[in-house]
């Protein structure tokens, strides 16, 4: 993960403070998911193609640190959208260069390849849009073809979106990604970020690379802290008050705000308010719901005061509760349309 990261990163909401400096609206932080020998392409010797990289787009870009064992790095981009769909394009045709098929009869300008994007699920909406005419119009206008993965990443609220084309198609695609991403920015804010890896390697190695960003922006919730790791070991089962994490002091509380389909949320609150309940209970977090919508779109207001692994926690059961609950639905629609035919 590159060193630099975004300002005030524990600032996530309040809603009155939440934006972080300079405006999400302004710049994007777009991330894909590559593998090991691409990810040494992408940097280059002592780091020479990602600092060209750099001067030749003026974004912010780096991959994240080898974790033994793993295959797969995450690339940050940093930047307004024009700069981060060039820096993609540039990325991707370097890449094709680095990989050449047999003998060559097709300029790397030609060549189709394939880059998979990590979308936090709340935003996956927008770009998809209405019976999916947001992401046929984006397919249309570019030339790429993309393809959204139905689940989220493992311990994550991130999906893949696999951007396929030329590099060139591939670079219009993600501009236009990146300006739909910008448009609803706040609805990326809490993304539980995907770390390659698995169980406590990623809470303990990857966690190190550094502070955290969301599809659109900040994401306070991967903040580096001393006891995260430590605090992670206790079993999902134990109560709060035994865990180290939620016997850190008051001044390491977070509050994070995150947008619920009000038809969702008595799925999220459960009978009694038994589902709610015992994700307070597993996250540690403090977790309060307004009584009516905020706005027109008729979403509902969560908010979450917590650590930032406890918060982390806390989001993470309620995407995977969200996802239980789609795929519930999705399924007894099936078994109508069956019955009727």
């Amino acid at each position: 993960m590159p060193s630099e990261s975004s300002p005030q990163p524990e600032s996530v909401s309040p809603p009155q403070s939440r934006s972080p400096s300079p405006s999400p609206r302004d710049t994007l932080t777009l991330r894909a998911l590559v593998s090991t020998k691409d990810a040494g392409v992408i940097i280059g010797k002592a780091g020479k193609n990602v600092a060209d990289l750099r001067e030749q787009t003026g974004v912010k870009a780096g991959v994240t640190k080898v974790i033994p064992g793993v295959h797969e790095r995450v690339l940050t981009v940093t930047g307004p959208v024009d700069g981060v769909a060039k820096a993609y394009t540039l990325i991707i045709s370097q890449l094709v260069s680095a990989t050449p098929s047999s003998p060559v009869t097709s300029s790397p300008s030609t060549t189709h390849t394939a880059i998979r994007l990590l979308i936090s699920h709340n935003l996956m909406g927008t770009i998809i849009g209405r019976n999916g005419l947001k992401i046929k119009a984006i397919q249309d206008g570019s030339g790429a073809r993309m393809v959204a993965s139905k689940d989220m990443l493992p311990q994550s609220t991130e999906r893949i979106v696999e951007v396929q084309g030329a590099p060139e198609a591939i670079g219009r695609a993600i501009e236009e990604i990146g300006k739909c991403l910008l448009e609803d920015w706040e609805r990326g804010l809490g993304t539980v970020l995907f770390h390659p890896g698995t169980g406590d390697d990623r809470s303990s190695g990857s966690r190190r690379s550094g502070p955290g960003f969301s599809s659109t922006g900040l994401s306070g919730s991967r903040r580096p802290n001393g006891d995260g790791a430590r605090g992670r070991q206790s079993p999902p089962s134990s109560p709060p008050p035994q865990s180290p994490v939620s016997a850190q002091p008051a001044a390491n509380l977070r509050t994070q705000n995150i947008s619920i389909p009000s038809d969702m949320v008595g799925c999220i609150i459960g009978r009694s308010g038994t589902k709610i309940t015992e994700i307070r209970r597993l996250s540690g977090s403090k977790i309060s719901i307004a009584k009516a919508p905020h706005d027109e779109t008729g979403e509902r207001m969560f908010t979450i005061i917590g650590t930032p692994e406890a918060n982390e926690k806390a989001l993470f059961l309620l995407y995977n509760q969200l996802e239980s609950e789609k795929e519930r639905r999705v399924g007894r629609e099936q078994q109508q349309t069956e019955l009727q035919d």
